[in-house]
């Protein structure tokens, strides 16, 4: 933040508290403009009070007159013809304003029209070249300004997806790429990604939940490397993209965690890094939000963490960036006190987070990862035996818990291929399920206990104790293989036994027993196997293997194969998807928490400076 911009908050503010209007007289005169003895005047009268020089002084007073002329004039133009004034600031990637300009558009106008109007200030060939951001929201093309709450004189944040210099591919079509990734990787049932805690368990939510908040996470994991590259404007639009999944999802497990909070956080960071601050509405409400997200985490004034972790916990560093944002907040509402205790608080955290340069390349020679040995140090005070521990003992709390989860893991993905086609009403929790497997009950009896209780363990339970021969006699008849099929199947190249089961689970349904036979595959490896030989098969001519010819295939068959060939090449999709979305996302689970804190020093100096001016 510049000087300039300090001394503007200092001024608006004073002139509110003694409700000077400067498009008023004396400091303005319909007949003649702007007085140049008023301003001068107003000038030497707040400059000893705001500890301002009164050249500088009276250059922040004209310049806030001229605002308000023109806010004036929009407002005037907008009751007079209904067009609406949008005072729009663009952005590069690191956060540099490239132009500041007004548009005009109706407010009945789609959000195409004013995305049209932007791009030809820009002087851009395509409109879909310009993302606008108001209020925290990237507004809809299709939908009107009204309807998208925009009104007069209202700030607009623009980024603009030109090429960026990586070998020329465009942001928003990189953007494009990364949201139809996520949705393959969250929608394979390969099981690719899954919802877990901190400690490596996995959590098992009903699977329209499970899908939003994968799509929202997976959304924000592309936001956060985005921003680890500096790249704000990309991160920005992937975190106001996974923001809009979050909230249309009612989960109780959103309220419960911190990923939501820690969302709306890096939102704000991405703003004060585009120096954005006509965003400070929105900035506020994610604020609070993140705060109230942390104290149900966290505990009131994070006592439950710190009971847990102890003060020196990694976490630290993320209630700290709320600290300083918090303080940013403050200086640009002119709560200048207010604001110099929350940097202060800021400011100590900061301090205690710093670790020896000598001891973290100590632990990366010893050949630990940089963010580990970090976060280590943080977590033991400077200690590096300690640290050493505590790496140690992760690893091992991390390995033990994902061993531990195998059978789960196993079983849901089993329950998800037996229903294929299923509502979510079928749904059965996998956890629910290997606690009463493991009590010696019948796996089907089971499935059909928590379906009918809606996945309550003690009356399913209940049931399986009282009423197993009445659940037993209502089971679904098993189905035998189709030989026909079957032997179908064995031709095309399948295993029989797997074949076998896949028709016995869907009926002798074809279609489905190739979605299941494809699902079945464990690697990409046998699914290019299996994608080459149905290519063979269709081969005009030729010879097998074994230099004989291969036998004629008859017109069902090739449309069998091509089925085939069609859905295997859509899951191999999944596994491009998967490789391009895990790029550039780091190793270590706890890499949110590794904060470098440069830039935090840095934005706390800049601060402090003004404050102290």
């Amino acid at each position: 933040m510049s000087d300039i911009e300090d001394i503007l908050v200092r001024l608006r503010a004073r002139l509110n508290e003694r409700d000077i209007k400067l498009w008023e007289q004396p400091y303005y005169l319909d007949t003649a403009g702007a007085s140049e003895a008023a301003l001068e005047q107003l000038a030497q009268e707040l400059s000893p009070e705001l500890h301002i020089s009164a050249s500088a002084c009276k250059s922040g007073l004209q310049q806030l007159q001229e605002t308000a002329l023109r806010k004036l004039a929009a407002r005037r133009q907008f009751n007079e013809t209904g067009l609406a004034t949008f005072h729009v600031r663009c952005v590069d990637s690191h956060g540099g304003t490239a132009n500041r300009f007004e548009v005009q558009c109706g407010l009945e106008e789609l959000g195409a029209q004013l995305q049209r109007h932007v791009a030809a200030q820009l002087q851009l060939a395509e409109d879909g070249q310009v993302k606008c951001i108001s209020a925290g929201r990237v507004l809809a093309p299709q939908q009107t300004l009204q309807a998208q709450g925009l009104k007069n004189n209202q700030q607009l944040l623009v980024i603009v997806g030109q090429g960026d210099g990586s070998g020329g591919e465009a942001l928003y079509e990189r953007i494009r790429q990364i949201q139809r990734d996520v949705e393959m990787v969250v929608d394979s049932e390969h099981r690719f990604v899954e919802l877990e805690d901190q400690d490596g368990n996995v959590i098992n939510l009903p699977p329209n939940e499970n899908r939003a908040l994968l799509l929202g996470m997976g959304l924000y994991e592309k936001g956060r490397a985005a921003a680890r590259r500096e790249q704000f404007d990309e991160a920005l639009l992937l975190f106001l993209d996974a923001d809009e999944k979050f909230s249309g999802c009612n989960s109780r497990f959103l309220e419960a965690v911190d990923n939501y909070g820690l969302l709306n956080l890096d939102i704000v960071w991405c703003y004060l890094c585009l120096k954005n601050i006509t965003q400070l509405p929105d900035a506020q409400r994610r604020l609070d939000l993140c705060e109230r997200n942390f104290q149900r985490s966290y505990g009131d004034n994070y006592s439950r963490l710190y009971a847990l972790k102890g003060a020196n916990c990694p976490e630290r560093a993320l209630i700290m960036r709320l600290q300083l944002l918090q303080g940013v907040l403050l200086f640009h509402q002119n709560r200048r006190d207010e604001a110099l205790q929350r940097l202060q608080l800021a400011g100590n955290s900061l301090s205690q987070l710093k670790v020896n340069g000598e001891q973290l390349a100590l632990l990366i020679e010893m050949g630990f990862d940089v963010a580990d040995a970090r976060l280590a140090l943080r977590s033991s005070n400077g200690s590096v035996e300690q640290a050493v521990q505590a790496i140690q003992e992760r690893r091992q709390r991390l390995l033990a818990t994902r061993l531990g989860d195998n059978s789960e893991t196993e079983m849901h993905r089993r329950l998800t291929q037996l229903q294929l086609g299923s509502d979510e009403r079928d749904w059965v929790h996998p956890r629910s399920v290997c606690r009463l497997v493991e009590l010696g009950y019948e796996r089907p009896l089971v499935v059909e206990a928590l379906r009918r209780t809606d996945n309550n363990l003690e009356r399913s339970l209940e049931l399986l104790r009282q009423h197993a021969d009445e659940l037993r006699r209502n089971l679904p008849a098993s189905v035998a293989a189709d030989e026909q099929l079957l032997y179908t199947l064995g031709e095309l190249g399948f295993k029989l036994p797997t074949a076998r089961a896949a028709l016995e689970t869907t009926r002798n349904d074809m279609d489905r027993a190739i979605d299941f036979l494809l699902k079945s595959l464990p690697n990409e490896q046998e699914l290019n196997s299996l994608i080459g030989l149905m290519t063979r098969l269709t081969a005009p001519s030729g010879e097998g293997a074994s230099g004989s010819e291969q036998p004629a295939v008859t017109p069902s068959k090739l449309t069998l194969i091509q089925s085939i060939l069609s859905k295997a090449s859509s899951e191999l999709e999944s596994y491009s998807a998967y490789k391009r979305f895990h790029e550039d996302l780091p190793e270590n689970e706890q890499d949110y928490l590794d904060l470098t804190l440069e830039q935090e020093e840095q934005i706390l100096n800049e601060y402090r400076r003004l404050l102290e001016l």
